[in-house]
């Protein structure tokens, strides 16, 4: 149970048969970053035995939402939770199961105080190919690399309090489901001027295709992508 808390079990399966590293290409991902608004001078006002629990508080929220949505949790850093979808297990709805979790995380938000105090969430969101695996030979995390988890991470570091940002290249995969507004350009740290959108709320239910996974995106062996 352990071992199934730390990583997913496609890949804990793969390490116990073979302990070399594991690194697959997905060219079909998404990737969601979120980050507490004014964090840095709220804990330092906190003891850190709450400023933990807050953060533990909020975490097992979020962890309950990631489970709702079959998604990967990857790691969280401080008070930044990192998610992804469409790895390992590959799946043709990765940017719109992800942006309905975005929205579902800042609703909790909204509704609720965490450790008595009410929160605010900046969360970005890219799509892309992206490398996913297990890499050292210590303390394994299942983690991921490339430019598009860059470009996640930058979103919500470029983004707004209690908003939803997304790239164009998630933008395309979910404007048939969810009302956005565009922002038009910005200016993203590493990347230049970026068309960027706001994720405002889910579209009309007619708009909201159902998508069936096939056999091999049910199935998909090693390094397969979708």
């Amino acid at each position: 149970m352990l071992l199934l808390n730390i990583l997913p079990k496609e890949i804990s399966d793969r390490l116990k048969a073979d302990q070399r590293a594991v690194a697959d290409q997905y060219n079909a991902a998404s990737i969601l970053f979120a980050d507490v608004v004014e964090f840095t001078p709220m804990a330092a006002k906190m003891t850190p035995l709450q400023l933990v629990d807050l953060l533990n508080e909020v975490f097992q929220c979020f962890d309950g939402l990631v489970e709702k949505y079959d998604l990967e949790k990857i790691k969280t850093i401080g008070d930044c939770y990192m998610v992804a979808s469409g790895v390992p297990r590959a799946r043709s709805d990765h940017a719109t199961a992800l942006v309905d979790l975005a929205l579902d995380m800042q609703a909790a938000v909204a509704q609720r105080r965490f450790g008595g105090r009410q929160l605010s969430f900046r969360i970005g969101v890219n799509s892309g190919p992206v490398v996913a695996g297990v890499i050292g030979r210590k303390k394994f995390i299942y983690d991921l690399w490339g430019e598009a988890v860059n470009l996640a991470s930058r979103m919500e570091s470029h983004g707004r309090s209690q908003c939803t940002q997304v790239t164009r290249n998630t933008y395309e995969l979910i404007k048939h489901a969810f009302d956005c507004e565009p922002l038009g350009l910005i200016e993203v740290k590493g990347a230049g001027a970026m068309e960027v959108w706001h994720v405002i709320g889910r579209g009309a239910p007619m708009c909201r295709l159902p998508v069936r996974a096939s056999p091999i995106e049910r199935y998909p062996a090693k390094g397969l992508t979708a």
